[in-house]
Parts: C-alpha cells; structure tokens; sequence
C-alpha cells in the first residue's frame, strides 16, 4: 500500500458544487462503486460529508489509469484532480452535476470482500449489520443520523449558553439510591463489598448545583437502567439536562420550547408553533387516554357512563356501581374499514391493558351490527347513540371498567391502533404538547404503598399540601411533560427545597427517618444551609434525533447499540473477566452462564 506522500486533503468530497469547476483539489475517502467502461473508469468516492464521482479515461496517465483499474469497493483512496461539470447530471447526490478528473491517485489500504454491500438498498439482518457495524456505518443511511446527532448537540449548547446555563459533568459513579428501575452497581477494589451505582440520571447532583448558587446548569448526560430493551430504550443512554433557580414551571416549559424551536428551524428549517399546547393529565388520560397522546388525528375517547347510568347491561352496571366508567370512541366514516375480522383484533388490543372486552356497534348503509345494543333499552340505545353523534358510516367502540384510568387506557390504544390500521396519521406533522398536573402519586399494588409517580423531590401542588398525609391519591405535581407525536420526549418538575416538606414526602412514600437519612442524607443536610426554589427538565436526546429523522427506533441513532438481550454484537460485550480481576475486587461468581 502507498502512503500519503505529498498529498492533503483539500476539499470534502459532499461540498463540492457546480460553482468549483475548474479548481484543482485533493479529496479522500472510500470507494463506493467502480464502473469500468472500457476506456473509462468511474469511482464513486464517498467520505463523511457525501458522495464525489471520479473520472479516469484514455487523457489519464497510464499508471494512474491502471491503478484505477484495480481499485474495488471500500478501497482507501486519496486523488488529486480537476473539477468539472458533468456530462450526465443526476438529482440523485447533491454533487451530482461535477466530477474530478483525476491526475494523481494513491491507494492507502485495500479492502476485502465486505460481509453485505455498503449500500442503503441492501437487505441485511439486524445482528449482521451490527457484528459488522463498522461497515454498517459508512452506509449513507445509518451515518447521517450519527452527523445530525452532533449537530444537534452543537445548536443545544450554543444555545443554552446562550441563556445564562454553566455546562457542568457530573460523577459517573454514585451512590445506589432507591425509587426507579434496576441500578447498573460497579464494585469498588478499595472498599471490598461497597458498590457504586450508575447514574440513571444527574437528579439529586443537579440539585445540589443549584443548592451550590450555580442558578442555571445543563449537561448532555450519559445514563445508565437495567431494564429491559425495546424500540425506544437501551441500557445506556443520553440526555439533555437542566436545572434553574428562582423560576416557576412556566419559566422551565418556556426554555425548554424555546431549545426545540431552535432545534426544529436549525437542523430542518421548520418554524414551530410560537407556544405548545398545555394539557392537564387528567384530560389527556380524558381525551386520549394517555399521559403522552398522539394528537395529529381526532378519534377523541368520550364518557358516555350518564347515557347508560341506569342500564342493567351488567359490564356497564358493575362498571359504573364501582365507581368506573363507560368510554367510548367514536370512529366517523369507518365502517368500511373496521371489519368485524379488524374489530376483534382491537378486542385483543383492548384486553391487553387490563380490561374484559371491547364493545362495539358498526353503523353501515347495509345494516347495524352490534356486540351489546341488544342488552339496552330503546331509550339507552338512542341516548347513548346521541351522546357520541352516531351516524351511518361510524362505528363505536366502548369500554367499560371498575377503574376509569384503566378503561381510558384501554381505549386509548385501541384509538391508536385505529390510527395506524387506517392510515389517519401525518408521518410529516410534528405535534408537540405539554402534559400537567400529573398526580403526585401512584399506589403500587407490588409494593402496598403509594410511589412517587416522578420522584421523591417533586414539589405538590399548593391545593395538595393539606392533602399529603390524609388522602395522597389526591395530590397533584408541579410536574411536566413534553410529548411530540404520542412520544414522551422527556419531563421535569419543580423540586422541593423545604426539608420539612422533603421529610413529609419521604413519610407518605414509606421511608423511615433512618432509611431516608442513609439514602439521601447529603441532599436533607444540603437543605439546612439555604435552598433557593428550583426546577428542572430532561429529555432524551436518543428519541430526540430518532423523531426528527422519522426513525422507528433509538438504535438507528446511536453508534454502537445494544440488542434485545443487552449485547453489543461487534466487540462482544458483557463478557466473563479472569479470575484475578474477581480477586481484586472480592467477587465469586456463582451459576455464570446458566
């Protein structure tokens, strides 16, 4: 193989444009293609930045023209020549009306037949693109996201320093805390049998910042739960996040509005509504039963519980005798789509989440068809049908159940399913909303305790405070969500900078003083010594990318993704370790491998 020599790039084979012809320059990179015609040769070079076509013909230097002759895909190059204007123009790449004539070629390392083609067309399956993923990342399509990505985090910090906020690292290991998923314990070699943890996000550090007077800080953290994988969750992943003093939550939502509008008008030149919608939790779990609700098609859920309060349909009197509901959807104009064969696959949808059934009532030009309208009175029936604006064409779908946060739930994927099947959402829009007052707290059946529904620092509302001991179920949260497209894109909330209040919360949650004190006891004596009110905000920059390019899954954004067992394919990670290094730190494993 040769050297560099002499040689240094000049110019990014994806810049160049119509308006260098004539220019001498220096490109490198790889190839993508070589199409030997006889008498001239083309070389698709790609580098980071896109794609250049390089042309050798019979005016070429003969050594030149024969090297390029040998050159095969993914072959390191670098080549000196002139720029001019294609012949044969294509809309294809956005170098598509130039060429280099190549003078001067070198071939920095050959390559051997890939694994599959490095190209976007190609058909591979997942665990051999990402064994591979060197490879698979010079693919246009998986190596732009990774480009844009950057961007992303360029035009966030310019755009927080731009606001007054300290980027500020803080530590990768932590004390394990209680209250969120699984902690990733990294063991300490110094102190045998101690263990630091992960963090599964900078929460209690943040705060301490602000305790510190730092007043306004942000960080593109890393972050680390042992859950259980799926499209939009890995077992590491990042954050942008930020913390404020002195601010209300409508001072936090407007600076978090305030980066995405940046974001969406700098990275794809759209302008974003001048403010987001707000929605309290309980009318969007009301209207779409959802705490993250896709609103870019209509479908809304209605309660209908008053038009059959006195039925003796016994799913609909035992509902509502329980204190449940009755929901319904009313689906306009697609009788013809939902089929009976399609209604009973909602069904399924429907009792996934919890709930017995799905009723239904199909209103077509051929007739009524119905699971549950022969149980009801004429006068049930009409009202019913008048409550939810029932006409030829709809059908209705209804829920009933002895919790009504359970039956809107239910209903609420069986709307989204509604959407998907029948083609009602805009791939192009992007709807952003803010979701609440979301309850303070949320009763564990696992557990028979109330949990914190974000965590134990967030503030009540100033109707809950009387409420905390005595009815918790009550208790409502500075708490807030930011969604986009039926995606929670992240959340934050006003923390609690009382250590009066901090100590009630930590009761109502179930702490003793002593296990309150070992778990958080650097943030309560942080507390005695002057908190300003604060709050703050996260959101995953993971499914940020991922919805802004259209992308179905978070791994499709991320360099080296995990996989559905927690595995990163291409170095081979987790992996066993010797045993010399399980000395050290005073560990014997036990049924490795079972």
């Amino acid at each position: 193989m040769e050297t560099m020599g002499n040689l240094r790039r000049t110019r990014y084979c994806g810049e160049v444009r119509l308006a260098d012809a004539g220019q001498e320059m220096v490109v490198a990179g790889s190839v993508a293609r070589c199409r030997d015609k006889g008498g001239i040769i083309f070389v698709d070079l790609r580098d980071t930045s896109g794609i250049l076509q390089l042309v050798f013909d019979d005016g070429t230097d003969r050594a030149v023209f024969e090297k390029a002759g040998s050159l095969k895909s993914e072959y390191v190059i670098i080549a000196k020549g002139t720029l001019r204007e294609r012949d044969a123009k294509t809309g294809k790449i956005a170098t598509g009306d130039v060429e280099l004539y190549v003078s001067e070629l070198r071939v920095l390392s050959a390559a051997e037949t890939t694994p599959f083609e490095i190209r976007d067309e190609v058909k591979v399956k997942d665990e051999l693109r990402l064994k591979y993923r060197y490879l698979d990342l010079r693919r246009p399509a998986v190596h732009e996201p990774l480009v844009l990505r950057s961007k992303i985090c360029q035009v966030t910090r310019n755009y927080f320093c731009g606001h007054h906020f300290c980027e500020i690292e803080t530590p990768m290991l932590m004390k394990s805390t209680p209250e969120g998923a699984r902690d990733y314990l990294v063991p300490s070699r110094v102190q045998p049998g101690h263990f630091y943890a992960l963090p599964q996000s900078p929460q209690i550090y943040k705060q301490i910042l602000m305790l510190s007077g730092f007043d306004r800080y942000f960080q593109i953290a890393r972050c680390f739960r042992d859950e259980d994988l799926r499209a939009d969750r890995q077992p590491e992943f990042t954050q942008i996040d930020l913390e404020m003093s002195f601010v209300s939550e409508e001072d936090v939502m407007a600076i978090c509005e305030g980066l995405l509008k940046e974001l969406w008008k700098e990275v794809l030149g759209i302008d974003l509504p001048e403010r987001f919608e707000r929605l309290s939790w309980d009318e969007a779990m009301a209207r779409f039963g959802s705490d993250k609700p896709d609103t870019r098609f209509g479908l809304e859920l209605m309660d209908v519980t008053d038009a059959v309060r006195s039925t003796e349909f016994a799913p609909f009197k035992n509902a509502i005798a329980a204190g449940g509901s009755v929901r319904l959807v009313n689906c306009k104009g697609l009788a013809g789509q939902l089929t009976r064969k399609t209604i009973d696959k909602l069904v399924e949808v429907a009792r996934t989440y919890g709930v017995k059934g799905l009723a239904y009532t199909r209103l077509t030009e051929e007739g009524e068809t119905s699971s549950f309208e022969k149980f009801l009175t004429e006068e049930e029936k009409a009202a019913l049908r008048k409550a939810a604006g029932a006409e030829t064409g709809d059908v209705l779908l209804v829920v009933s159940d002895e919790n009504s946060t359970r039956a809107c739930t239910a209903l609420g994927q069986v709307r989204l399913e509604v959407g998907r099947r029948c083609g009602l959402i805009d791939p192009a829009k992007f709807n952003f909303l803010w979701v609440v007052r979301f309850p303070l707290f949320e009763y564990s059946e696992e557990e028979g305790r109330f949990m914190a529904m974000h965590h134990p620092f967030t503030m009540p509302t100033e109707d809950s405070m009387d409420k905390l001991e005595s009815d918790p179920g009550a208790c409502y949260a500075n708490a807030y969500d930011i969604v986009l497209n039926g995606v929670e894109l992240g959340g934050g909330s006003i923390r609690i900078n009382d250590p009066a209040l901090q100590a009630r919360m930590f009761k109502v949650l179930g702490f003793t003083e002593e296990r309150a004190r070992e778990n958080f006891g650097f943030l309560m004596d942080a507390y005695r010594y002057g908190a300003p009110p604060h709050g703050g905000w996260a959101i995953g920059l993971d499914r940020l990318v991922m919805l802004m390019l259209g992308r179905d899954s978070i791994r499709d954004v991320i360099a080296f993704p995990k996989v559905q067992n927690a595995s990163e394919l291409m170095s081979g990670a987790p992996d066993t370790v010797d045993e010399k290094q399980l000395r050290e730190l005073c560990i014997e494993c036990t049924g490795a491998g079972e």
